[in-house]
């Protein structure tokens, strides 16, 4: 919120009526920072900020809104998990194979934590169907949680009655808490935010917030941010498609402006399997192997492990992939960005 101002005269608000008071306080409301509202932009925000990130388990439960909660059941791929504890063993299935058809059959009844904090109990999958239609209509209006800005607490709010006169103070030491405050607020509340406080973004950056504009610009880039992981995550799965669908070889290899990728890579193919294994061959002889992983973030990036073959484990990095289509893959080191490697389908 913007730095407090010393308002002319406010001592003579008093001998308005409420009614006049309200009127002014909603004319100004977002240029003083006294005039926080529960239905002001910046308190939606912060609701939005504060709400349960139901994320950590989307791959399980494909909604963003909400969390299994444990002990559940679910039958994976075909395997049966009976009473599970942590979402790992269902993960390490749907991430067995890269380029399968991943199913998730999830064991009624079950329950859940919704982004409002709330515990509930789902007995069916139509059930379960409307409440993740609700998270999708929630993402689309702008009204579901916003999982890439985490502010850093203790905040303390600061409360004004309908003159402006600051009433109180709350100190708030967790996104719960200040989601239960923010919600509770009631339509003659006033607030304020004490700045500066301390937002961290999706991609690590921090950053010193001093006023509601400043908090607005922030959010602003942290949802910018959270597109550009959605976008690297869809990107990740149609290069994984496209590695395993394919057969390559080295079209480039430059170390510094210094083209290294020598004549004896010509005729030797590199083959990447859906079990995340990787090999190359020459005339049905291999001659390297290893394994391969893809992670995003913003980026897309793949990792590459080749094995005894020295002229392959030099391609032994964490490559971030600058760009690629069906039959051209164009990769740079995440650590050196002289180091550039080019991968042709064959």
């Amino acid at each position: 919120m913007k730095t407090f101002k010393l308002i002319a005269g406010i001592a003579l608000m008093g001998i308005f009526s409420l009614t006049s008071c309200q009127s002014e306080v909603e004319e100004v409301q977002g240029d003083n920072p006294n005039t926080n509202t529960a239905n002001s932009t910046t308190a939606n925000s912060i609701k939005r900020i504060s709400m349960y990130d139901g994320s950590s388990d989307d791959a399980l439960d494909g909604s963003s809104c909400s969390s299994i909660l444990f002990p559940f059941s679910a039958t994976v791929n075909g395997v049966s998990l009976v009473n599970q504890l942590s979402y790992e063993q269902a993960i390490t299935i749907l991430g067995q194979l890269n380029n399968d058809t991943d199913t998730v059959v999830l064991q009624f009844p079950l329950r859940i934590r919704m982004s409002d904090y709330t515990e509930v109990t789902v007995n069916s999958q139509s059930e379960y169907n409307a409440i993740v239609n609700n998270c999708t209509q929630a993402e689309n209006n702008g009204q579901a949680a916003i999982s890439s800005l985490n502010i850093s607490f203790p905040i303390t709010i600061l409360t004004y009655d309908a003159s402006l006169v600051q009433t109180g103070s709350t100190v708030i030491t967790t996104e719960r808490q200040l989601y239960t405050y923010m919600i509770n607020l009631s339509s003659t509340d006033y607030f304020s935010v004490k700045y500066p406080i301390t937002v961290t973004l999706a991609d690590g950056t921090t950053a010193t917030v001093n006023s509601d504009a400043e908090l607005k610009s922030e959010i602003t880039a942290a949802l910018s941010i959270e597109s550009k992981i959605d976008a690297a995550a869809e990107n990740k799965a149609k290069l994984e498609k496209i590695l395993v669908d394919g057969t390559f070889k080295v079209s480039s290899y430059i170390v510094a402006g210094v083209e290294s990728a020598t004549s004896y890579y010509l005729n030797k193919t590199i083959d990447f399997t859906n079990d995340w294994k990787v090999k190359s061959m020459e005339t049905l002889t291999t001659v390297a192997s290893g394994t391969y992983s893809m992670t995003s973030d913003t980026d897309v990036y793949l990792q590459l492990g080749f094995t005894s073959n020295t002229n392959f484990t030099v391609f032994n990095n964490t490559w971030k992939v600058i760009s690629f289509t069906a039959s051209t893959i164009t990769l740079e080191s995440k650590t050196n960005s002289a180091v550039k490697l080019v991968l042709k389908q064959i």
